[in-house]
């Protein structure tokens, strides 16, 4: 195995799901801006918008998860238009 090839700097983080606030902790390298506190231990925090507890193919419940508008943005800009 070739050395210096992986990072050294791996840590737990916590990864939250914001649709439904489930948090995991697992071991990352990504940077955090925020941190939070399990157990009374400081963990640097990462918010996702879907995670296996709230995608429709794990859970088997189809639910819209629109956190920044999309939809509403994509029918303002073509869900009024006319066929000529």
């Amino acid at each position: 195995m070739k050395q210096g090839l992986h990072p050294d700097n791996y840590r737990p983080v916590v990864f939250k799901d914001m649709s439904n606030d489930d948090t995991f902790i697992t071991r990352s390298t990504i940077n955090a801006k925020e941190t939070i506190d399990i157990d009374g231990v400081s963990y640097p925090l990462i918010k996702i918008e879907i995670s296996n507890t709230s995608h429709p193919f794990y859970t088997g419940k189809q639910k819209l998860v629109d956190t920044a508008g999309r939809v509403d943005k994509f029918m303002s800009r073509y869900g009024n238009r006319k066929k000529i």
